[in-house]
């Protein structure tokens, strides 16, 4: 019995550790900005950094509270911070949550800090029978509070994109500026045999949403993938060939796009003949020409593809060549780079393997998001998580320089419509295996 205690305790300890890092994370993020900032709403897509702060913390009070009959901090707000659970009530309109002046940036981290400090009392008394299943909400709370920092990022890029003073997130001692890593990109790209392959989260994996599971087979044709994700240079070299101009090389939809929106380079970029420059968490800068592009659309993401000779890797392709990805360089959020930088296979990396997928940028791939065969969404609440938006959006992989470290896996989907650019999205361009 006393071992078993130890062992208890330790798992309690553990989760309290995990989930107080990812709260102080957030609040990390949070720091350099003012109140003001903070109340910043620039689209209905993006939210204010108060409210991911807000709606984080309300994710425990619904989900790991409620349950355990621990009463609301202010019953009032589960109307202002809950973002799409039919289950669980009304909501405040998500394009108006900019328009929410109270609670304040300061009653929301006092908001905070009352949860946190339920939370951890919940960890450290619940019942030894009640840990697995207060670990297993309390771990579903701190991923989705990790998604939230890496949106937290990229709301308050597009809200100080829109002001003309074009302000910086962070002063230049914030961290390392883009160009910090700028080398000499992997060329080239790696064939793959294709045949029967086994896809999803399995058993082994810890901890996965649901929309990664359950394990299981596919068959693949041989397929080759780029080395490397598409980089400036590419893009530039896109550009200044017309890219932009030529309908051949877009979806119907994608040269709809273009022509309706006007766009001529990715957004936050700026295109002269021979410059690029583009706008990042550390202010306006010239692109370096060996990084990923970031903050493509699906329909750019397309269209860079074709001009390149390739096209979108399906995501089940992207996963099956992760398991030869280089991973001595990740660049994620633990770096403090908030930029995409060009990826190194490293000295000792054979010809076999790929460069940056795993950081750096969102990969978009050709498929829609859709279930795995055999997928079932949880029951209750919990399970509009991921299940309901299984329509209209296309499967992202792979992570970016603002997903916070230890946050993806080869099986991870992310998923957006095909218009999204305001993220750190770019591609990796497949191939036939004879191209």
């Amino acid at each position: 019995m006393r071992a078993d205690g130890s062992v208890r305790e330790g798992c309690r300890e553990a989760l309290r550790d995990r989930y107080l890092a990812v709260r102080d994370a957030t609040e990390r993020l949070a720091e350099p900005l003012s109140a003001e900032d903070q109340q910043l709403q620039s689209m209905p897509d993006c939210s204010p950094v108060k409210w991911h702060r807000a709606h984080t913390t309300w994710f425990y009070e619904a989900f790991v509270l409620g349950p355990r009959g621990v009463a609301p901090v202010d019953e009032r707000w589960a109307r202002l911070f809950n973002s799409y659970y039919e289950a669980l009530g009304a909501r405040h309109p998500r394009g108006e949550r900019g328009l929410l002046s109270r609670p304040s940036a300061e009653e929301v981290g006092q908001y905070r800090r009352a949860v946190d400090r339920r939370v951890v009392e919940a960890i450290e008394r619940c019942a030894d029978e009640d840990l697995d299943e207060v670990e297993r909400l309390v771990r579903l709370g701190c991923a989705h509070e990790e998604q939230h920092q890496e949106l937290l990022l990229t709301d308050i890029k597009n809200a100080l994109w829109c002001s003309p003073l074009r302000p910086p997130y962070r002063t230049a001692s914030g961290g390392p500026g883009a160009g910090a890593a700028a080398g000499e990109l992997a060329a080239g790209h790696v064939v793959f045999d294709g045949g029967l392959q086994s896809v999803g989260a399995g058993a082994d994996v810890v901890f996965a949403f649901d929309n990664e599971r359950p394990r299981h087979r596919v068959w693949l044709e041989p397929f080759a993938l780029d080395r490397a994700p598409v980089s400036h240079a590419a893009l530039c070299a896109f550009i200044e060939d017309g890219g932009y101009e030529t309908p051949s090389l877009w979806l119907s939809d994608g040269m709809a796009w273009v022509r309706e929106s006007g766009r001529r380079s990715p957004l936050y970029t700026e295109w002269e003949p021979g410059s690029l420059r583009v706008y990042t968490h550390d202010g306006m800068v010239e692109a370096d020409p060996f990084a990923p592009a970031m903050h493509l659309t699906l329909y750019e993401a397309d269209a860079l593809c074709r001009y390149l000779g390739g096209r979108l890797p399906t995501e089940v392709e992207w996963e099956v060549a992760s398991g030869h990805a280089a991973t001595e360089a990740v660049n994620d959020l633990g770096t403090g780079l908030l930029v995409s930088r060009a990826p190194a296979l490293g000295a000792a990396a054979g010809a076999s393997r790929l460069a940056g997928m795993f950081g750096d940028v969102w990969e978009w791939t050709s498929s829609a998001y859709g279930p795995w065969p055999g997928y079932e969404a949880p029951p209750g609440a919990i399970g509009e998580y991921n299940g309901k938006f299984m329509v209209n959006q296309v499967v992202l992989r792979g992570g970016s320089c603002l997903t916070p470290p230890g946050h993806v896996r080869r099986s991870y989907r992310n998923f957006w419509p095909a218009a999204t650019g305001f993220q750190m999205t770019g591609v990796r361009v497949a191939r036939s295996p004879g191209a």
